[in-house]
This record gives C-alpha cells, sequence and structure tokens, in this order.
C-alpha cells in the first residue's frame, strides 16, 4: 500500500493506474463503517483509493473540528489490511490553495435538516468532495448512507456537473444494539452511549415524528430534527460528549410491509 501525502506525487501515480479505480473519502479514525466501503470497494474495482483528511470547511463549529478523533497508525493500519492500493492524506494548503474562494454550493437541500443547524456545512462538503473526485477520477465512489442528506447532494452534485462517476451509498453498520457507528461515537461518554443507544429503537416506532422528538427529548437527547422525507426517517440529535456536545445523525428507512428503501447507485455520464 503506498501513502500519499503530496498532490504532485498523487497525479504522476494516478497516470499510472490502468483497470478501475473504487475511491472511498473520509476524514479518518475508521471504524468498521468505514471498512465496509473498502471492502465493497476493493471487491468491485482493480484498484482502490482512500482518502483522509479532516476537511475544516465543512465545520461551522472550531470546537467540534477541535475535538474531531484522529488515529493516524490504526487508519493506516485498516486500509493495509483490507487490501487498499493507495491512500491520499494531503495537507490543507494542497486542498485550498485558494484559500477556501472558490465553492461549490447548492441553495436548496443543502440548507434544510442538518444544513439549517449547521451554516455553510455542506458547501464545505460538495466542495471538498468535488476537489477530492477530480484528484482521483475513479470509476466509483463510495459513501455511508449514514449521511443520507449528504449521499443525496453528492449524488446531485455530480449528475448537474456531468461527472463520470458511480456514486454508490452503502447501508448503515451498526452496533448490537442499533446505534449507527460514527466516527463521534469515540466522545461518547459512558452515560451517553447508553443514551445513544435509544435513537435507533425509537426512530422504527410506528410514532409520529413529533411523537418520537418528544420522547427523545425526555430521555435527554437535544433534538435538531425528526422529518419523515425521501422515503427514509431522518434524524439529528447532541448528547453530552467528554468534550462538550456530541452531533449524531442516523435514519431508517420506511419501505411498506417491511421492504427497504436503498439509495443505491447511479451514473452520472457526459455521454450519457
Amino acid at each position: 500500500m503506498k501513502v500519499l501525502r503530496s498532490l504532485a506525487q498523487w497525479r504522476d501515480t494516478r497516470k499510472a493506474l490502468t483497470g478501475t479505480v473504487g475511491f472511498v473519502p473520509t476524514m479518518g479514525a475508521l471504524h468498521a463503517g468505514h471498512a465496509s466501503l473498502l471492502q465493497r470497494s476493493v471487491a468491485e474495482n482493480d484498484v482502490t483509493v482512500a482518502s483522509i483528511y479532516v476537511n475544516p470547511t465543512q465545520f461551522n463549529d472550531p470546537d467540534d473540528l477541535a475535538a474531531y478523533p484522529s488515529l493516524p497508525a490504526a487508519d493506516l493500519e485498516m486500509c493495509d489490511s483490507l487490501g487498499v492500493d493507495h491512500v491520499l492524506i494531503p495537507a490543507r494548503e494542497d486542498m485550498y490553495p485558494d484559500d477556501y474562494r472558490y465553492r461549490v454550493e447548492e441553495t436548496e437541500l443543502s440548507r434544510e435538516l442538518c444544513g439549517a443547524h449547521r451554516p455553510g456545512h455542506f458547501t464545505g462538503v460538495l466542495t471538498v468532495v468535488m476537489k477530492l473526485l477530480n484528484l482521483v477520477r475513479p470509476g466509483r465512489a463510495y459513501f455511508g448512507a449514514k449521511d443520507f442528506q449528504q449521499c443525496l447532494l453528492i449524488r446531485r452534485m455530480t449528475e448537474a456537473f456531468f461527472m463520470d462517476v458511480e456514486i454508490v451509498a452503502c447501508e448503515t453498520v451498526r452496533e448490537d444494539d442499533g446505534l449507527a457507528l460514527s466516527s463521534r461515537n469515540a466522545l461518547l461518554t459512558d452515560d451517553s452511549r447508553k443514551l445513544a443507544s435509544r435513537l435507533n429503537p425509537l426512530l422504527r416506532s410506528p410514532d409520529s415524528d413529533r411523537a418520537v422528538a418528544e420522547e427523545l427529548e425526555r430521555l435527554g437527547f437535544a433534538v435538531d430534527y425528526i422529518v419523515s422525507r425521501f422515503g427514509r426517517r431522518l434524524a439529528a440529535v447532541s448528547v453530552p460528549g467528554r468534550r462538550g456536545t456530541v452531533r449524531l445523525i442516523d435514519n431508517v428507512e420506511l419501505g411498506e410491509n417491511g421492504s427497504v428503501n436503498r439509495l443505491g447507485s447511479v451514473r452520472s455520464s457526459a455521454s450519457d
């Protein structure tokens, strides 16, 4: 496995790659959810590239950025053990030589749900994802469906800009008690971890969105939203953590008779 920290070095490496290329962009602190994306890419492509970059432009709260977990040695060990071929770890000055003057902005969905509570978040996400897709030029890019709104925005961005890449959204990996795996889970205290386990069962209940939100608040969650859209019930909540609050997101499918509404994958191509 090659680790590349220079974009010039990466560009030379990319020119030499042949066959299909799969890409998994991450912010590090990798867990079993990331592992499932990497494994799928390795299984479906000739070459798998992962990136590790904590993108500062998607954090509207400096304290949240400072608290984001970092486990670089463990991240590289996981990538190597799963058969990843290349890991790109760029520096901020390489990713934003323009000091973030040029941005990718979506004007509707990005301002709702998580976007309403995290101003500028999705502009940072879309900007860095477009930069990474342009650098890696994969045939397929893999994202976790836990960030359902993010997946929709990235997919629609690739369609809007005629980008020849298949966005593959993979279903959420969970703990035995239903808690969605997240790098932020490492910031939970023992008590807040127990509380967090109540989120997913309540999302799956037959109660209304409002009733679920009220029950979560009664239990001690701070609720940003519980909303049923896109064939799913989506949630964003916060609980006390080791350093301030920890924001958790999740979603569950709302298919008829227990059927699953999956995000799946789609290819957007300039030639289509």
